[in-house]
């Protein structure tokens, strides 16, 4: 479970601080106020109708998954104790067999601040096509390719809310280097990324201590956002292994950066208008930009009925180029979110990405929808089209796929 863990981060688990969490839920000297373990078992199926690209991977795949958390709040609801953990076995993909601690952690509330301690996931971002002020957490790519499942980081972390807004201040405590898929998985590079030869920048490798801070306030319609983020960035860059005409793989760089970035987002009446810009400078490198910001309009009561629908609009930038390109550059993004409000709780959500320059698109579905009281089933439908060979994406362009998943609550 701890395999891909920095020494610095498995250390913060299994030593001292380990150790004062579970004494903590043993000796509390005032009763548990409230308490609760959930979470859900999952059959999942991944289709790809287009035949691959390499000759290990399959067409068909199969995954079995756990998600459980736990919570326990005592002394007047001021302590808490939070503990979560996902796992997957999968039929093709040995790296996609995994496991991990999303959260472990210890709160304390005080007068005017409040105080974390463990592992935790914090998400920062108003967009709905690209996350790009979400800097804490790294990405579980080979849970999916669209950055919002993330790996649990282990922390220090405090809050205060004042009059002026509120200050939330973090020490990051240890690496955690991004999942990839294997040889036989799909939706990989064409080279397979070799994630146990990663390299850094930071002289102390993956022990290297991040830091971060968020200001964020509510102006009127406004919520404001302001942050800065300076240690190991989250996103590799890959670099080849061997000769010019021979590559055997790529191997995972970890740079250096100072990130700044704002996040904005104004409510007035059914529009909500949206914008995300970062400010970054990787050591030794020249200084980039990207911004993505939009709308969402939601029409309530469609047809007269209960649900509700939301068209979207958002346009992306970035200016990195090379090997540190994305595949967000210039492109706009179009979709739509409905809501039926029913006692199901169906909703769905569509999304195409077109790339300005190139012409590539991206098409996205999602679907939910509860069977009953235990049990939902979810859908996706991810489709590559007319990709070019300049694209970052151009190496998912036979890996089109169809995912269904079935879930049991408790």
């Amino acid at each position: 479970m701890l395999k891909d863990m920095s020494s610095s981060a498995k250390s913060f688990f299994i030593g001292p601080t380990f150790s004062i969490l579970v004494m903590l839920t043993c000796l509390a000297a005032t009763p548990t106020l409230a308490s609760d373990f959930t979470g859900f078992l999952s059959l999942e199926t991944r289709l790809f109708p287009e035949e691959a690209l390499h000759p290990d991977q399959s067409d068909a795949s199969i995954s079995v998954a756990s998600d459980v958390e736990y919570f326990r709040d005592w002394d007047d609801y001021r302590q808490r104790l939070v503990v979560s953990g996902f796992a997957r076995a999968d039929s093709s993909d040995e790296e996609r067999t995994h496991a991990d601690i999303r959260q472990l952690y210890w709160w304390r509330q005080f007068d005017s601040a409040e105080l974390y301690l463990g592992a935790r996931q914090v998400f920062w971002g108003v967009t709905e096509s690209v996350h790009l002020v979400d800097v804490i957490n790294q990405d579980d790519l080979v849970e999916n390719i669209d950055g919002e499942d993330k790996l649990g980081q282990p922390m220090i972390s405090a809050l205060t809310q004042r009059s002026w807004g509120t200050l939330e201040l973090y020490a990051l405590l240890g690496f955690r280097e991004r999942t990839f898929p294997g040889r036989e998985g799909r939706l990989r590079t064409p080279v397979v990324v070799d994630g146990d030869s990663a390299q850094y920048q930071a002289e102390e490798g993956d022990d290297h201590i991040d830091f971060a801070m968020r200001w964020s306030k509510v102006l009127g319609d406004w919520d404001v956002g302001a942050s800065h983020f300076s240690g190991t960035s989250r996103d590799p860059i890959l670099l080849p292994v061997g000769s010019a005409g021979d590559v055997v793989a790529l191997t995972p760089y970890y740079p250096l950066v100072e990130q700044t970035g704002i996040d904005l987002q104004m409510t007035k009446g059914a529009w909500l208008w949206k914008l995300e810009a970062i400010s970054l400078k990787e050591k030794e490198a020249q200084r980039n930009t990207a911004a993505v910001g939009g709308f969402e309009y939601s029409l309530f009561g469609v047809g007269g009925s209960s649900s509700d629908l939301g068209v979207l609009l958002e346009y992306q930038f970035d200016d990195r180029r090379g090997i540190r390109e994305t595949a967000n550059q210039n492109d706009l993004a179009l979709g739509a979110r409905w809501m039926l409000n029913d006692f199901k709780s169906t909703e769905l959500l569509a999304l195409v990405s077109v790339d300005l320059d190139s012409g590539s698109r991206f098409f996205s579905f999602e679907g939910s929808r509860r069977l009953n009281d235990s049990w939902s089933l979810e859908a996706e439908v991810r489709v590559f089209s007319n990709v070019s060979r300049e694209d970052p994406i151009y190496a998912f362009r036979a890996d089109d796929y169809i995912q269904l998943d079935l879930r049991r609550y408790f």
